[in-house]
């Protein structure tokens, strides 16, 4: 299948070139009649367009319309403003007003995706962001049967999800998994979902890039890029090669580029999918530092090499690296004897350790190597991370790519990320992208101080809630505690 691909582009090209080529030095080029393909040519195409067709054949059944009815308090709480202008820079202005402030009435409330069966219980991979809210889940079938669905876990460091068809014994078509891992620039690359509600809509191109991060649309980043239409809408459903397997889930877009969307590796969706079936949860390896990338100025005052190593800004109380001797200031350089070039590939290798095995890393300390040894801690899930018993906030600790995404300016904190409508930090003005600087005067840097710093308070007792608002301006606000 691979000679057969190669040799498609090939003579394709070589067809092209020989119908452009121009006349020789010195000849004018004569009327011609209008050419007509060779067999060979005709032949060649053909088969080009059979392997597409095969691919659309083989593939579509097994992707399904992903329904969601919201919950009612994310249906009837608009994002925040600084969120708005997040989705506004990412979706592009027309697509913004279109899905988020001109939606009908009968969509209120309610929000589409797409996802494709992976498993012939009735296991559905789709994105996080397509599935976060919902009250409820309904799957529509290409041969138009319709199932309730439940969500099976979620990952929102990743975006992805996996939800399962509600009706044993029925069967339903399953699509055949591929390697991301043996994908290469220039392959073939088929998109299939449901943009703008076009139910298994079929687009082509090629795979622009892999491995790609700093795309800002989640914590573990390794995306494929491809020039494959996608759409709001074609969220979960599968990028495939010309063998019709899967090779990525797409989950992103940039708007004020042309042909230029993401998808999750298959390898590393296929890693959350089993662990989300098996246990409704993600395990990764947790490290307890605050990272971020060096610029040329910071290697040159570090004393290493640029793009050679992370600087630790922050090293977490009581978390693993504080066990193992790490400082700020320090510079991983290498982690488990590999080196380590900037944040998503830390965080990648970090995460891919098993909780608890001791493993080498070596930091640059005052321009010298130091080797540490560290025992690995089980990252806290979303929800050990959010707070939402600390008075209706949901809060993380706040990172430098997370400041740069809110447009904060502070490198210590917390993130909030979720605030219950009617709570007390909803009455106190707090808002998802604030972050908390100090309670009582007193610095919060994770969920436990804040639990520590609220839980004195006696019912309808205040305290004051310094934060940062996007933008960087700071102000206090009094947070209160409720009454019976």
């Amino acid at each position: 299948m691979i000679r057969r691909r190669t040799l498609f582009r090939v003579l394709v090209v070589a067809a092209m070139l020989g119908t452009l080529a121009p006349p020789a030095l010195g000849q004018s080029r004569a009327p011609q009649p209008p050419a007509t393909p060779s067999p060979d040519s005709q032949r060649l195409l053909h088969l080009l367009e059979d392997a597409f067709v095969s691919v659309a054949d083989r593939a579509t059944p097994s992707v399904v319309n992903v329904s969601v009815r919201m919950k009612r308090e994310a249906a009837e709480n608009p994002p925040s403003p600084e969120a708005e202008e997040r989705f506004r820079e990412f979706f592009g202005p027309e697509l913004f007003e279109r899905f988020f402030r001109r939606r009908p009435p009968r969509e209120e409330g309610r929000a589409t995706g797409s996802g494709v069966i992976v498993d012939a219980r009735g296991y559905i991979l789709t994105n996080n962001h397509v599935v976060e809210n919902a009250a409820e889940i309904e799957v529509r079938l290409s041969d138009d049967r319709k199932f309730k669905a439940t969500l099976v876990g979620r990952d929102a460091r990743t975006d992805l999800a996996v939800i399962k068809l509600e009706n044993p014994g029925a069967s339903f078509p399953v699509a055949e998994l591929g390697d991301s891992d043996r994908i290469r620039v220039g392959q073939w690359a088929v998109a299939i979902g449901n943009p703008f509600g076009l139910d298994r809509t079929v687009t082509v191109g090629i795979i622009s890039a892999t491995g790609r991060t700093h795309v800002g649309v989640a914590t573990y980043e390794a995306f494929i890029q491809t020039d494959a239409s996608i759409n709001p809408g074609n969220s979960g459903g599968p990028l495939l090669n010309l063998d019709g397997r899967v090779v990525g889930i797409n989950t992103a877009i940039v708007s004020s580029g042309q042909g230029i969307g993401f998808a999750i590796p298959i390898n590393m969706a296929r890693d959350i999918m089993t662990q989300l079936i098996a246990r409704g949860r993600v395990v990764r390896g947790w490290l307890g530092v605050v990272i971020q990338d060096l610029t040329p100025d910071l290697s040159a005052s570090f004393g290493v090499k640029e793009d050679a190593g992370v600087l630790v800004a922050d090293v977490m109380k009581d978390g693993p690296a504080e066990a193992a001797g790490l400082k700020p200031g320090d510079v991983i350089v290498n982690f488990a004897g590999s080196p380590i070039k900037d944040v998503p590939d830390l965080q990648k290798r970090v995460a891919g350790v098993e909780p608890g095995r001791p493993t080498p890393l070596v930091v640059m300390r005052d321009h010298k190597s130091v080797n540490l040894n560290v025992k690995i801690g089980e990252q806290p899930s979303d929800d050990a991370d959010t707070g939402d018993d600390i008075l209706g906030l949901s809060v993380e600790p706040l990172t430098p790519e997370t400041a740069r995404q809110n447009r904060l300016t502070t490198r210590s904190g917390l993130l909030v990320t979720d605030v219950t409508p009617g709570s007390p930090g909803a009455a106190a003005g707090i808002k998802p992208g604030d972050a908390i600087l100090e309670v009582n005067r007193r610095p919060v840097n994770d969920a436990d101080a804040l639990k520590q710093a609220v839980s004195a308070l006696k019912p309808g007792e205040s305290v004051p809630v310094y934060l940062q608002r996007g933008g960087g301006s700071n102000e206090y606000v009094m947070l209160t505690a409720p009454r019976p």
